[in-house]
């Protein structure tokens, strides 16, 4: 199943992809760089821009900054990924930045549920807005 993440939103991308893997599906996800967050912009960047100064730098937590990287540990997040059944449902589940060579001539679906559009006057930030501030050293 290849799902395209343009104007979705990823948390619930990532419930209906952790169930589908869970069942034994193998999953890609393309164009994760234009997935959307909910939220007001401020709040959404605040939050992890904290998470990313925590911790310590050898020893975690580890915050991903390339927004393939960053949909798939939020999809971690609905995985039981500690057990077997987890493991393999995460190593069933690729995310992609744009559009891979060979998944180019395939169909790709969307999740209608998930669609941006379904609900109205909603603030939002894409994936690529949030990894871009991530990377900032301030």
């Amino acid at each position: 199943m290849i799902i395209d993440a343009t104007n979705l939103i990823v948390g619930r991308i990532a419930t209906v992809v952790a169930k589908k893997a869970l069942l034994g599906e193998k999953i890609d996800i393309i164009n994760c760089e234009k997935a959307i967050m909910t939220g007001s912009k401020a709040e959404i960047h605040a939050r992890y821009k904290k998470k990313r100064a925590m911790g310590i730098p050898t020893k975690g937590p580890f915050i991903q900054r390339m927004p393939d990287r960053f949909v798939r540990r939020i999809i971690r997040g609905m995985l039981p990924y500690k057990q077997e059944k987890g493991r393999k449902a995460y190593e069933s589940i690729m995310c992609y930045i744009d559009v891979p060579d060979e998944l180019k001539d395939q169909k790709a679906e969307t999740i209608e549920t998930a669609n941006v559009k379904k609900v109205p006057n909603l603030k939002y930030v894409t994936i690529q807005e949030i990894c871009s501030v991530m990377r900032c050293k301030n």
